[in-house]
């Protein structure tokens, strides 16, 4: 929408104030998120499998969910960035949470109580290690 010739012309998507760097470096972090997800998740279930091949598959399974949630997320917020649909974002985001709490469930029911908790350090992983490469992209800027 077009204004007077020296008035201030709206935006009317958001994303277009986001410049071309800030979006390339923000798909290079969930890039780097991702690789350094599952390089980390697989050497530490190696040597989880050492001593409990469930705690092992717990991790791993854990991290791979913790991914797909992570990059399931930041889809919605883009989403909601873009579209303006609270009710899609909050339904996505119920859903991702009833999907992603059944898989802690099964490792609950069928292996001892604390494969949960593995499960839960693998499922966090990539969050940490993005906020821990976005904190790094702050300082550095």
């Amino acid at each position: 929408m077009n204004l007077q010739e020296g008035s201030v012309t709206a935006n009317l998507n958001p994303r277009s104030a986001i410049s071309e760097a800030a979006l390339r470096a923000y798909s290079l972090r969930k890039r780097s998120m991702v690789v350094e997800s599952i390089v980390l998740a697989a050497v530490a279930a190696c040597v989880i499998a050492m001593r409990s091949h469930i705690a092992a598959v717990a991790l791993a399974t854990g991290a791979l969910c913790g991914i797909a949630n992570a990059l399931l997320s930041m889809r919605g917020n883009e989403r909601l960035l873009d579209h303006r649909s609270v009710a899609s974002f909050v339904f996505g985001s119920v859903l991702r949470i009833g999907v992603f709490g059944i898989v802690p469930v099964e490792f609950g029911l069928h292996a001892p109580a604390w494969a949960m908790g593995i499960y839960f350090v693998g499922f966090f992983m990539p969050l940490a290690l993005y906020a821990v490469n976005f904190a790094r992209t702050l300082r550095t800027d």
